[in-house]
């Protein structure tokens, strides 16, 4: 009888053993493949719309510098002043020049950086918040930044160790290229040229003079999350 009462008892746990190790083993899956392959679709859709919407907005632009008027000798023009109707059409028209904002998962996207060696293409974010480092890659320094002109901007993201957003950076070696896409559609391939470890709390590299060269920062923490791995990069 009491050799029964073990036999159950060691069969309910064996079952609760296996049960366990299949959850954790599905649990495992998702989270470093299926997850990440998903999320990698994602972004490489949001990206293929962000090319679109650049090249739809330059063919509006040029069809309608090709449609513009010619101008009319200064001798022709009449000093009077606009009427309101006037005034109210050119404000709009104005506005049309302005660049249509993309965006992923409800985040403004600035554009995007490939990173060859590492198999990176991430959205690059205009804010960072919990949610949208949980998203993609975003800048932190200067606010309002413009991708790829003279100066630093610092892009940070995550690294969960899974290949994703920054986790290969560690891989990354003076000399490796980059590129960043901006929404004018400019891309520019940018060389890395330093790599160190620094707190969490410096930020002593963000402010530092470029020359007018166009430089990026990428920062992510190290595996074991105690520091912080930093790599600067310049357009050459």
């Amino acid at each position: 009888m009491t050799i029964n009462k073990y036999g159950k008892l060691l069969t309910i746990i064996l079952i609760v053993l296996v049960v366990a190790i299949l959850i954790g083993g599905g649990l495992l899956v998702y989270n470093y493949i299926i997850k990440p392959n998903r999320d990698r679709e994602a972004k490489l859709e949001a990206i293929e719309e962000f090319n679109r919407s650049i090249e739809e907005t330059g063919e509006i632009e040029k069809k309608q510098k090709e449609e513009e008027p010619e101008e009319e000798p200064e001798d022709n023009k009449e000093n009077k002043p606009s009427s309101q109707e006037d005034e109210i059409l050119g404000n709009i028209s104005g506005n049309s020049n302005n660049k249509k904002k993309n965006y992923y998962k409800n985040f403004v996207m600035l554009g995007y950086i490939s990173i060859p060696k590492t198999n990176v293409n991430e959205p690059i974010l205009d804010s960072v918040t919990p949610d949208s480092l949980n998203t993609a890659v975003a800048v932190l320094y200067p606010s309002n930044a413009k991708l790829n002109e003279p100066g630093n901007v610092v892009i940070i993201g995550h690294n969960y160790k899974n290949g994703t957003f920054f986790s290969n950076n560690k891989k990354l070696q003076v000399g490796d290229k980059l590129k960043i896409k901006d929404d004018s559609g400019r891309e520019l391939t940018y060389t890395i040229y330093d790599k160190f470890q620094t707190t969490e709390q410096d930020t002593s590299f963000y402010t530092r003079n470029t020359n007018g060269a166009v430089e990026v920062t990428l920062s992510t923490c190290t595996d074991d999350a105690k520091a912080r791995i930093i790599i600067l990069a310049r357009v050459q």
